[in-house]
């Protein structure tokens, strides 16, 4: 969707920091208001804005939020291990996260949140301020992990070439969904040639105007 649809504010709803003004999330068949634990420790998320500790390391910050997510001795090793390798970052780990681009600070955030092995990883624009090889690679590294790995992503964006890929794609413009499929059945629906055309036309977004 396109600025201040409301992707933020699902994805901070989606993560249990913000309670929803009506109605009911549910997760994994729980429900955040009897079973938050059971939601939370299926989840990863990765927010827009950075929250690395920039002064320590890669691995210190890996080591300490393994920690939070109750990782210790071999385990925590092992799953370090596992995240290095799907992110390709082993050359990073004793660098100092503060030092690293933006792209790689990026891929540290998300091997973090991979460490509890989630089950749905939540990316709430994760290549803002991204140059186009360091975003490309990114998408590369995602569909890694939900193709090698399983895991569940849903990746919030208003550059849609970043999901013209993804299995299902749900337009969200003024904290509603406005359409939902997968991009062929997208396209389909409103005639259009390509996946940007159908995102302008089903959002109901103007090209011209700026959104309020």
């Amino acid at each position: 969707g396109p600025n201040g649809a409301g992707k933020s504010t699902l994805f901070q709803v989606a993560s249990g920091l913000f309670a929803p003004d009506s109605g009911t999330l549910n997760l994994f068949g729980h429900s955040y208001l009897q079973d938050a634990h059971q939601i939370l420790s299926q989840l990863g998320v990765v927010f827009q804005a950075r929250s690395l500790d920039l002064e320590m390391t890669v691995r210190a910050n890996l080591k300490f939020h393994g920690g939070l997510f109750g990782l210790f001795g071999e385990r925590l090793k092992k799953r370090i291990n596992a995240v290095v390798d799907l992110m390709e970052i082993d050359e990073l780990l004793d660098k100092p996260v503060g030092t690293l681009s933006g792209g790689n600070q990026r891929r540290v955030e998300i091997a973090r949140a991979m460490l509890s092995e989630p089950k749905l990883l939540l990316l709430d624009e994760p290549s803002v301020g991204l140059d186009t090889v360091s975003r490309l690679r990114l998408v590369a590294h995602m569909h890694k992990i939900g193709g090698e790995h399983g895991t569940a992503i849903l990746w919030a964006t208003h550059i849609v070439d970043e999901v013209q890929n993804a299995d299902r794609i749900a337009i969200l413009n003024r904290g509603r969904i406005f359409a939902e499929g997968s991009p062929a059945a997208l396209m389909t629906q409103c005639g259009a040639a390509n996946l940007t055309d159908a995102y302008v036309s089903l959002s109901g977004a103007n090209p011209g105007v700026e959104p309020e």
